[in-house]
């Protein structure tokens, strides 16, 4: 029953993010913005700021045929490391 109620769970949460992500507060397309890139189509962009509750985020753009970016990748680790 444990293992029906988590794929369900997991099957949910798939479908939900099936957009892509989303941009943040700091992220380079937040709000709607459109950028144009220098750079050729295919170009990875990456863009680091510092999110919600001291968590740095790390994004990943493409730079699509049009010269704008598309948001394809997005995850948050910590701002600091332990030594």
């Amino acid at each position: 029953m444990r293992h029906i109620l988590l794929a369900i769970l997991f099957t949910l949460t798939a479908c939900a993010n099936a957009e892509g992500p989303q941009p943040l507060s700091g992220s380079l397309t937040y709000g709607g913005k459109v950028v144009h890139s220098p750079y050729r189509p295919g170009t990875v962009v990456k863009n680091t700021f510092l999110g919600q509750f001291g968590y740095r985020v790390f994004e990943t753009y493409v730079v699509q045929p049009d010269g704008t970016l598309k948001l394809t990748s997005q995850s948050t680790g910590p701002d600091f490391l332990w030594q």
